[in-house]
């Protein structure tokens, strides 16, 4: 088997049998074609690659500044690799079983105060076309805590305002309800009725709630730009992206004191130990509910 053939049906693999998102798929033949980079010349057939090939690999990356994050990342990537050649029976070995993922300590996510987020959303210069829209997405991303491609892929299909949730498609195809509150839902109906129906929507995208000037499905790209643009407006000094509106909706929901439980299916976290690194709360708060509630301090 030639690498060529080898991706092509690991891509296959990953995306009707696995159901994985097209970003992870992405990542992960970014990863592979790393791989084969590095190993194509001495090894043309990847099934024949051997733990010393990919330890090497991995031990020439770190000698070149990669950090421990990507490493990790690229270990992931090649475990599930052949994992999928040997569920195939295409390898009898897997030559990643010994490999050793490099330590990678978790870091805490950044998030904005309330008064930041405020300032941002405030920034939206609403004698501009794309206003309403832009007061919509920042609403939503805030009130809904989304990730950037649940928000673009979100339609007006999963809207269902009367009871105030969003029906929203996560990693995997998975789908979850969230609840959506009055002011995201205004802001959303806003841009529906003075302005979304004016358009003219391309064949395909009439379904989507957040359009661009085409008439189009917004890429993700453009939520980067809508973010980073009104971050800069607001005069924050802080790196701010979409996810950093994700990180903020968990950060105030878990401070404010909201069940770890409930805070993980609104995310549509698989695992409960992902949601608690929103428990990173300050001292002051802590201190509080120690003297509040530990039966002790109340001495």
């Amino acid at each position: 088997m030639n690498w060529d053939i080898a991706i092509k049906d690991f891509t296959n693999y990953m995306r009707l049998e696995r159901g994985m998102s097209p970003n992870t798929i992405a990542a992960y033949k970014r990863d592979l074609k790393k791989l084969r980079e590095n190993l194509e010349e001495e090894k043309p057939d990847p099934l024949k690659i051997q733990l010393a090939d990919l330890q090497g690999l991995i031990t020439t990356l770190a000698e070149e500044g990669i950090s421990a994050k990507s490493q990790a990342r690229l270990i992931s990537a090649l475990r599930t690799f052949y994992k999928y050649l040997l569920f195939e029976d295409l390898i009898t070995i897997d030559p990643t079983e010994m490999l050793e993922s490099p330590k990678v300590g978790r870091k805490l996510p950044d998030f904005l105060s309330l008064k930041e987020v405020e300032k941002i959303i405030d920034a939206v210069d609403m004698s501009k076309d794309e206003a309403h829209r832009n007061r919509a997405i920042m609403e939503t991303l805030y009130g809904c805590g989304l990730r950037v491609s649940e928000l673009t892929n979100l339609r007006i299909s999963d809207l269902f305002f009367k009871e105030s949730i969003i029906r929203v498609t996560g990693k995997g195809d998975k789908e979850r309800l969230v609840p959506i509150n009055k002011l995201a839902q205004k802001h959303i109906g806003i841009y529906r009725e003075e302005v979304r129906v004016h358009q003219t929507v391309a064949r395909g995208h009439e379904d989507f709630v957040f359009l661009n000037r085409r008439g189009k499905q917004l890429t993700r790209a453009m939520i980067f730009h809508i973010v980073k643009t009104l971050t800069v407006s607001a005069g924050i000094r802080k790196s701010v992206s979409p996810h950093t509106f994700r990180h903020s909706f968990a950060t105030h929901l878990v401070e404010g004191g909201a069940d770890l439980r409930a805070v993980q299916e609104m995310l549509g976290h698989e695992s409960i130990t992902t949601t608690e690194i929103y428990t990173h709360l300050d001292q002051t708060y802590l201190r509080e509910t120690l003297l509040q509630f530990h039966p002790r301090a109340r001495e």
